[in-house]
């Protein structure tokens, strides 16, 4: 069911949600893909290596909260509200595998998590300021590198480290539906420039929660 909250209450959510995703543990909706599945012997430098990884991918689904909280503030129909918000439903489910996986691995949660939530929220809000077509375009294309980054990190993970592999595996699936839906609800084609000015975006996230 399409939501009908008001401006103001749409505002005091992207608020509430933005203080969740930093501070409070996260919790997810469905059981993570790694939780049947055994923990592997992993030497101590492929647990840092998986640990790094899963922080880029943690610090990558902080950013996704606040791309859909801001784009969500600014939505035109409340069916295109509606599709934000299940998307970020499944985001925070992979927030929370991944927090999950980081601790399991002994690794941290990057440090500039207030920072990627901020910039990618004023991002959200400018791609929310457009018509729905664009912001949903946003969506389309954002899930894509998404999806593509994901799929380069499943090859970069230690070959033993299954858990993670669940993991990322179903994030990838979850991100392309997400475009996909997207692209069904009348997602436009961004400009060439734009995209790559989002890919560049992207890859500074990933550089620096590597390290950070």
């Amino acid at each position: 069911m399409a939501t009908t909250l008001s401006w103001p209450d749409r505002l005091i959510t992207a608020l509430e949600q933005g203080l969740r995703a930093i501070a409070a543990p996260p919790v997810s909706t469905r059981p993570s893909p790694a939780a049947a599945l055994p923990e592997p012997t992993l030497s101590a430098d492929d647990r840092r290596a998986s640990a790094a990884l899963m922080r880029v991918n943690h610090a990558g689904e902080i950013a996704a909260q606040a791309l859909y909280s801001g784009q969500s503030l600014f939505a035109r129909s409340p069916a295109t509200r509606e599709l934000l918000a299940n998307a970020a439903r499944e985001e925070r489910d992979h927030l929370a595998w991944c927090a999950a996986r980081i601790e399991e691995l002994g690794g941290r949660t990057s440090l500039l998590a207030p920072l990627w939530y901020a910039g990618s929220f004023g991002l959200g809000v400018l791609a929310g300021l457009r018509a729905d077509v664009e912001s949903l375009g946003f969506v389309r294309e954002t899930e894509r590198q998404v999806e593509a980054h994901l799929r380069d990190h499943l090859e970069r993970l230690p070959t033993h480290d299954e858990k993670s592999a669940a993991i990322l595996s179903r994030m990838a699936e979850d991100e392309a539906h997400h475009g996909t839906t997207a692209t069904l609800a009348g997602g436009a084609e961004l400009p060439a420039p734009i995209r790559a000015v989002m890919k560049i975006g992207g890859e500074t996230l990933r550089r620096i929660a590597l390290i950070v």
